[in-house]
């Protein structure tokens, strides 16, 4: 760690040369130090030792101007929240810095940005917009929940006719029904939701081949 105020006084050789080396030892640590340098220059860089932060001096030589944190514990280079991307003529492209809730919210913002998943989940949940909640898509029968509530389920089977289950029961109820025979020689067939959680289905068989089964769907809509 080493600071100079880079004037070299009028003093003897041996003096001149130790004040020569100091001041390049100080330029070679970034006038690094706990505290400001005493004497400070337009464009100046300075390690601040107590903070970890590197910074420059402005050109008005009037402020310093934060840099990067570098974080001695890991030996990383580490770029600080809210810094600017710009182009070379300094305009403004995005920003490596999460943005405010309500930004995200508005949805209105045009800056790129880094932003935090929670962030975003609650910019979509603000705008009202639906997103699917959880899903059971594997087999023949299934369910799809989404974010406001409502809850789509589907059922494909053959031969078995009476009661059945939903794929999951409704937490409040079932609010719509449909009940199809998709192959066989059952002709009169019906069916109809019992409650939250259970359906009826029933098929009569009209003809002579009782041998034919029948492959049969529901689908359902609730909350």
């Amino acid at each position: 760690m080493s600071q100079h105020d880079f004037t070299i006084a009028n003093q003897t050789a041996s003096s001149a040369r130790s004040d020569i080396n100091n001041g390049l030892q100080a330029l070679a640590t970034n006038n690094s130090g706990a505290s400001a340098p005493s004497t400070t220059y337009a464009n100046m860089w300075w390690y601040d030792t107590g903070s970890n932060l590197l910074k420059i001096r402005n050109e008005g030589d009037s402020a310093w101007i934060n840099v990067a944190y570098v974080n001695q514990s890991t030996n990383k280079f580490e770029i600080l929240d809210d810094t600017k991307v710009v182009t070379t003529s300094g305009s403004q492209t995005g920003l490596l810095g999460d943005q405010t809730t309500a930004t995200w919210q508005a949805g209105t913002g045009t800056t790129e940005s880094l932003v935090s998943p929670a962030k975003v989940l609650a910019a979509i949940n603000a705008s009202g917009a639906i997103s699917e909640s959880a899903r059971d898509v594997t087999g023949g029968a299934g369910y799809l929940t989404l974010s406001n509530g409502f809850i789509f389920q589907w059922d494909n089977w053959s031969y078995s006719h009476g009661y059945r289950s939903f794929p999951i029961a409704f937490p409040n109820a079932c609010l719509g029904f449909s009940y199809t025979q998709q192959s066989g020689w059952y002709e009169n067939w019906n069916g109809y939701k019992v409650s939250a959680s259970q359906y009826y289905t029933n098929n009569t068989y009209v003809g002579t081949n009782a041998s034919r089964a029948t492959y049969q769907a529901m689908f359902s809509i609730g909350y």
